[in-house]
C-alpha cells in the first residue's frame, strides 16, 4: 500500500508522515533519500534523525529504495524531491531518463508487500523557475508526483499543518 504525503515547503509534512508510521507500527522504517551537499543541509538532517528515537530503523538510499530490505514493513520515504535530484543529476538533467528510472522504483514499491508512505513536495505551487534547469525540474517533479499520486492507495496534501485528503481508496 502506497500513501503520497505532498505539500508545500514546510507544510507538515515529514511529522504527518512520522505520527502515520508510528501509529501503524511500533518499529517503523524511514528512508532518507537525500545526498547532503552542504552544511546547512547537513544540519536539516540532524534535525531529521533527532526527531525520530530508538523504534526507527533508518536507512539512507540516494537511487534504490525498492531494493531495501524494506519488505512488509510500514516505512516512510523522505522526499521524492531529492530522490528525483539524484536521479536527474546522473541522468545529466534528462527529464525522460529520469522519470524513468525514478518509475521503476515507485512500481518496485507498489509490488512489494507492506505499508509505504512517501512524501513530496509540491514545487509547481510556488515561484516560477528562473533558469532552464529549475523548469526542466519542476516538470519531472511534477510529472513524478502525478505517478506516485496515481498509483497510491491514498493521497495527502499538507496545507499550513493540516492534512487534506485528496484521494482515498480502500480497495487497494
Amino acid at each position: 500500500m502506497i500513501t503520497f504525503v505532498t505539500g508545500g515547503a514546510r507544510s507538515g509534512k515529514s511529522s504527518y508522515a512520522q505520527q502515520m508510521a508510528l501509529s501503524l507500527s511500533d518499529n517503523p522504517v524511514y528512508v532518507a533519500t537525500a545526498k547532503v551537499w552542504d552544511d546547512d543541509f547537513e544540519m536539516r538532517v540532524k534535525r531529521h534523525q533527532n526527531e525520530r528515537d530508538e523504534r526507527w530503523t533508518n536507512y539512507e538510499e540516494q537511487r534504490n529504495v525498492g531494493q531495501l530490505p524494506i519488505q512488509n514493513k510500514v516505512c516512510v520515504i523522505d522526499c521524492v524531491t531529492l530522490w528525483l535530484t539524484n536521479f536527474f543529476i546522473d541522468c545529466k538533467n534528462d527529464i525522460g531518463a529520469s522519470l524513468i528510472l525514478f518509475k521503476e522504483q515507485i512500481d518496485a514499491l507498489d509490488k512489494m508487500p507492506g505499508t509505504f508512505i512517501i512524501i513530496s513536495n509540491e514545487i509547481g505551487m510556488g515561484v516560477h523557475a528562473e533558469t532552464e534547469v529549475g523548469r526542466k525540474f519542476t516538470d519531472l517533479q511534477g510529472w513524478a508526483n502525478q505517478y506516485a499520486a496515481a498509483k497510491a492507495n491514498k493521497v495527502i496534501l499538507m496545507v499550513s499543518g493540516i492534512p487534506v485528503i485528496i484521494k482515498e481508496n480502500h480497495n487497494g
